[in-house]
């Protein structure tokens, strides 16, 4: 798999993804039912004749205009006929409805998260060696100071050294998503493990800024995104995930931030952030919408938007490498649709 189809692959992984338990009333403000049409119509450029497409069963999709250098957003829709509760339990059930061929491992945190969520996850040589880890030279995202500890700490002439260093990758891991959950200090907020460094929270917060359509769906979640503990939004689901999926050269490991909200009546909102990376993408927003189809009981609309940048994807030739993800994401969102399309129309 070519690097352009490692990261349309993770463009649109986020489609089949969210999380578990039951899902509560929202006491949040919910926008007035035109909106989800209104946001479709406006912000994803939907037009009658795409109604009518997916009225015919077709899939619409299309590439979105990017918000900054190396960012890529794509989004697409199609009309299943199943109920859209029937979906959300699907799709609650995050590893049955996620694990796959690219899906390689997968479970979900804890609430609190505990290190032993952890315990599933396997590491190896090509996940991550930090006997060749340095500060601006490295394969795997981590900042600078988790990229010393695999020096100073690890006695890499010792028979266990792999084992005690991807004992402490994990502990990294584990307490950024700690960190994360509880909205305590030792977040990761900077990737030094290339020439230039990333800040991964500036991304996002760059992303979401220029996602307005999130807010007009559901006002409220846009500051819940960018600090769910400081500005919760009454009646979300809330839920952390890690996965290690195939893609490019290498497999990525990823943890993600699954939001479940109430929009306008018969319609719900997804949205998963990306909470950290070891691979590819920069930062990452998905937008999964599913309204009813308020003229066919037992149908709705599964609407799925991305935004996602690359440090990659920037400078010379960065504009090819652009237009060729974005082709293969399209490509890609058109299979990941007609799947779940094809599993939830499939009576038991």
């Amino acid at each position: 798999m070519t690097l352009v189809r490692a990261w349309a692959v993770i463009l649109v992984s986020g489609a089949a993804v969210a999380a578990t338990g039951a899902r509560p009333q929202s006491q949040a403000r919910a926008p007035r039912p035109t909106d989800v049409r209104a946001v479709l119509q406006n912000h994803f450029k939907f037009s009658a004749s795409d109604f009518a497409e997916l009225d015919r069963g077709r899939i619409v999709k299309r590439g979105l205009a990017a918000s900054a250098p190396g960012e890529v957003a794509v989004v697409g829709a199609v009309r299943i006929n199943a109920t859209r509760e029937r979906f959300l339990d699907r799709f609650r059930d995050i590893v049955r409805f996620k694990l796959g061929a690219d899906v390689l491992q997968i479970g979900r945190f804890s609430n609190p998260p505990a290190i032993e969520d952890l315990a599933a996850l396997t590491v190896d040589k090509s996940d991550f060696d930090g006997r060749t880890c340095r500060v601006g030279d490295c394969g795997v995202r981590l900042p600078a100071d988790a990229l010393r500890r695999f020096q100073r700490e690890i006695d890499w002439k010792a028979p266990d050294a792999d084992r005690r260093a991807v004992a402490l990758f994990k502990q990294v891991l584990f307490d950024h998503v700690r960190a994360y959950w509880s909205g305590a200090p030792g977040r990761i907020t900077q990737y030094d493990d290339d020439k230039r460094p990333v800040r991964p929270v500036d991304e996002f917060a760059g992303i979401l800024k220029n996602s307005p359509y999130i807010g007009e769906l559901v006002p409220g979640l846009p500051e819940h995104l960018a600090g769910f503990r400081s500005s919760p939004l009454p009646g979300a689901e809330d839920f952390l995930y890690w996965s290690k999926e195939r893609a490019g050269l290498a497999p990525f490991i990823t943890v993600t931030h699954v939001t479940i909200a109430h929009a306008a009546p018969g319609s719900d909102v997804i949205t998963t952030r990306d909470v950290y990376s070891s691979r590819y993408f920069d930062s990452s927003l998905g937008l999964t919408i599913a309204i009813d189809d308020g003229r066919a009981p037992g149908a709705f609309y599964l609407v799925y938007a991305n935004r996602s940048r690359a440090s990659a994807l920037k400078g010379a030739f960065g504009s090819l490498r652009r237009s060729m993800v974005e082709r293969r994401a399209k490509s890609s969102l058109d299979e990941n649709l007609k799947d779940v399309r094809l599993r939830l129309e499939k009576r038991p």
